[in-house]
């Protein structure tokens, strides 16, 4: 199953992509947690005449981790972690999956990170790694966009502003449930910057498997329905690059993973005005 958020009749709706396009609203109660229960209806509406919102639950905690491919390590200039590299981003930092990304006036080191999200659909804590499965709703796209400006470049290393300016983080285009996915430690992540691959790897080079992160991070916090898990990006990212390459207003970046679907989000500049 494909499960979007939708805006319709100035409300947010959660609903099914069926055949390729068609809408089909699911009751106005919808509970992501039990989305087996709920049967969706029928529309006359339309995917490409839809405004599609993050598929997310309300204040989720958006969990990230870095340095996950070793290959990004290396670009980074780091070894490969002895222990998952855990951070996180802010709500208001999600984005639709065909938002614009709005480059904040005060950075000039915007990048890009392409990645594998994972959508929690039961809680717990203290979850042992044979049990992980059993607590994952689905998987989408994600892009872990960075200000490298005020990541690494300001006293202490300001990773949490650096990481959560508001449309920081675009996600979906909808959460393929986990049932669909036969094998999320195969799929090909890649990136695409106004139609030039910068990014492309399989799942299979993930340092932490998602198996082993979700037990990793049960251990320290409850992980709750609707908690977003990006697991890392690999090579390829605009700071690692010589010369780097970072996002400017007008440029197109594109994630796709097999699958899953496609965002695709266009750079503007932030008006302040």
């Amino acid at each position: 199953m494909k499960i979007a958020k939708i805006l319709h009749d100035s409300q947010t709706r959660w609903c099914e992509i069926v055949n390729g396009g068609e809408i089909r609203l699911f009751p106005e109660k919808f509970n992501l947690a039990e989305y087996r229960r709920f049967t969706s209806q029928g529309s006359s509406l339309s995917l490409d005449r839809t405004t599609i919102a993050p598929p997310t639950v309300s204040a989720p905690k958006i969990i990230c981790i870095g340095k996950n491919y070793a290959d990004h390590a290396a670009e980074m200039g780091g070894e490969v972690p002895e222990l998952p590299i855990v951070f996180s981003k802010f709500p208001t930092s999600l984005a639709g999956p065909y938002a614009d990304i709005v480059l904040p006036e005060i950075s000039q080191q915007v990048d890009y990170e392409a990645e594998l999200v994972v959508v929690i659909g039961k809680a717990g804590k203290h979850i042992p790694i044979y049990q992980a499965s059993q607590h994952i709703l689905g998987y989408m796209c994600g892009n872990d966009v960075s200000a490298r400006d005020w990541q690494k470049g300001r006293p202490g290393g300001q990773w949490l502003v650096g990481k959560s300016f508001d449309t920081f983080a675009p996600v979906g285009p909808w959460i393929t449930t986990a049932d669909e996915v036969s094998n999320p430690g195969d799929l090909v992540v890649q990136l695409r910057l106004n139609d030039r691959t910068m990014q492309q790897a399989s799942t299979r080079l993930l340092i932490y498997p998602i198996p082993e992160l979700i037990s990793y991070l049960s251990k320290f916090f409850t992980l709750d329905v609707g908690d977003l898990i990006f697991t890392g990006t690999p090579a390829g990212v605009g700071a690692g690059r010589n010369p780097p390459v970072f996002l400017q207003a007008g440029d197109i970046v594109e994630v796709e993973i097999s699958g899953l679907g496609s965002l695709r989000n266009r750079c503007v500049a932030e008006n302040v005005d």
